[in-house]
């Protein structure tokens, strides 16, 4: 009887344990889509091959860089499908500041 009370006790905590490790789920990894390389893109971007990711650095050289992560649908070979599948992933990095234009002095009389 106290090796089948101990059988249960174990089996119960192996449950706890089990199922504590299941809920803890790793975060994805974010990638700034305006300063990543394209070795990068292709690891950290799901459905993003070599050829896509060569194609986002082209069209952020030629066009700048992306304003929001909506953006990325505008390169050739990626539609919302993927930007939405990689959402969570995806970061344009922080606004940068405009720089400050100085106030325009009267002019003299």
């Amino acid at each position: 009887m106290l090796s089948i009370r101990n059988l249960v006790h174990t089996l119960i905590l192996a449950l706890c344990f089990s199922s504590a490790a299941m809920a803890v789920t790793p975060t994805a990894q974010q990638v700034n889509i305006n300063t990543a390389d394209a070795a990068t893109l292709d690891r950290l971007l799901d459905g993003v091959g070599p050829s896509k990711a060569q194609a986002i650095i082209d069209y952020r050289k030629a066009n700048g860089a992306f304003r929001s992560p909506a953006d990325l649908a505008k390169v050739k070979g990626i539609g919302p499908a993927t930007v939405q599948r990689n959402a969570a992933r995806i970061s344009v990095g922080a606004a940068k500041a405009k720089p400050a234009t100085p106030a325009k002095k009267p002019a003299a009389r």
